[in-house]
């Protein structure tokens, strides 16, 4: 395993932080409000985007592919916050509390990456970004199909899971779009 993915990982997840930071300055906790299957369906409209784009090869939309996966890398740790104290009605959450939560899921899929990183050798260095895409669309699907099935599971890992892997394959995308936007300058 290479020792820049590490680094790699936290300066993409800092980037996230920071724009997750801005944007509760300026709206707030709004997002308490979101149940855990409004917040699958907002990481499905981003993942979806990024598919649509990647196919047609351009953009109506001023926005790229970035801004998207790191939407997806926020609404998942936002997803985790919430699975983990319920929506709740009540908006208003000191944000000092929220960003301790954001650094606790965002360091718990670094380990998990890490982790999986070792055990497959940075498999993920020699994907495409499409196939990124492909895979968080396949596991919003599948917490989809949990959700549907009121979070029951016979074999498979739960919800929480399926959005640490969401994380993940969108800090990885977010490596590969740098690297690709660093060998064109």
């Amino acid at each position: 395993m290479t020792s820049d993915t590490s680094a790699q990982f936290d300066s993409a997840i800092q980037a996230c932080k920071d724009i997750f930071l801005a944007k509760m300055k300026d709206y707030g906790t709004a997002w308490r409000i979101l149940r855990p299957e409004s917040l699958t369906d907002q990481i499905y409209i981003k993942a979806n985007r990024i598919r649509s784009i990647q196919g047609k090869g351009t953009h109506m939309v001023v926005e790229d592919e970035w801004p998207e996966f790191i939407g997806i890398i926020n609404y998942a740790i936002i997803a985790l916050i919430q699975l983990e104290l319920g929506n709740n009605n009540e908006q208003t959450m000191d944000h000092a509390e929220v960003e301790k939560y954001y650094d606790k899921y965002a360091g718990e899929a670094r380990s998990l990456m890490m982790d999986k990183n070792h055990d497959y050798d940075e498999a993920w260095r020699n994907m495409r970004v499409s196939s990124l895409t492909d895979i968080i669309l396949m596991k919003l699907l599948r917490v989809k199909q949990i959700e549907d099935n009121k979070g029951k599971t016979f074999v498979s890992e739960g919800v929480d899971a399926n959005y640490f892997d969401m994380i993940n394959y969108a800090v990885f995308a977010l490596i590969k779009l740098s690297e690709l936007m660093e060998t064109k300058k």
